[in-house]
C-alpha cells in the first residue's frame, strides 16, 4: 500500500512561484505513474500534470503548459511540481496520485490508485 504526502503549499502572490512536494512510502515508488491534480471551492477535482514511471514522459493540461513543470526523483521516493507566474485561478488544494497503469495521455482520477491529503494553495491577486 503506498502512502503519499504532499507538502509545500501556502500563500503566494500572483506571478509567484512554488514548488510542491510529494513523498512516497510503503511500495515501489519507480513502478507507478505518477499525477498532480487540484480541486478548486465547489468544483470538481481535475488533471494538473503527470510523470511516467521513470521520468521519460511527461503530460500537462492546457491551462499549465508552459507554467508548470512535474518532475521525480526516485531515489527519493518524491514527486514535485514546480509552479511558476501563478494566477489567482490556481487557488486549490494540490493533491498527488499513483496509479500503475495509466494511459500516456490519461486525465481520469479513476485511473490513479492512491492518493495524498492535499496541501492548499492559495494565489493572491
Amino acid at each position: 500500500q503506498l502512502q503519499l504526502v504532499e507538502s509545500g503549499g501556502g500563500l503566494v502572490q500572483a506571478g509567484g512561484s512554488m514548488r510542491l512536494s510529494c513523498a512516497a512510502s510503503g511500495g515501489t515508488f519507480d513502478t507507478y505513474h505518477m499525477g498532480w491534480f487540484r480541486q478548486a471551492p465547489g468544483k470538481e477535482r481535475v488533471f494538473v500534470a503527470s510523470i511516467s514511471w521513470n521520468g521519460a514522459r511527461t503530460y500537462y493540461a492546457d491551462s499549465v503548459k508552459g507554467r508548470f513543470t512535474i518532475s521525480r526523483d526516485n531515489a527519493k521516493n518524491t514527486v514535485y511540481l514546480q509552479m511558476n507566474t501563478l494566477k489567482p485561478e490556481d487557488t486549490a488544494v494540490y493533491y498527488c496520485a499513483a496509479g500503475r497503469l495509466v494511459g500516456q495521455r490519461s486525465t481520469s482520477s479513476y485511473d490513479f490508485d492512491y492518493w495524498g491529503q492535499g496541501t492548499q494553495v492559495t494565489v493572491s491577486s
